[in-house]
């Protein structure tokens, strides 16, 4: 019994890319969310390993 699920749910993880936004990223799409991972590093392979989507990004600038 999975008590936590993200079923029909969307999550965008900044900095999924490694440390805890990756571990997040992993349990999101494991509890069944549709996850992007935004990251200034390619993520590319990583999130398709996992059956996220990658947008390149850096929060940190605004026009982003």
């Amino acid at each position: 019994m999975n008590l936590f699920s993200l079923a029909g749910k969307v999550a965008v993880i900044t900095g999924g890319g490694s440390g805890i936004g990756l571990a997040t990223a992993r349990r999101f799409v494991a509890a069944g969310a549709r996850v992007t991972i935004a990251n200034r590093s390619d993520s590319t392979t990583l999130a398709k390993e996992m059956g996220a989507t990658y947008v390149r990004t850096d929060v940190s600038v605004e026009s982003q």
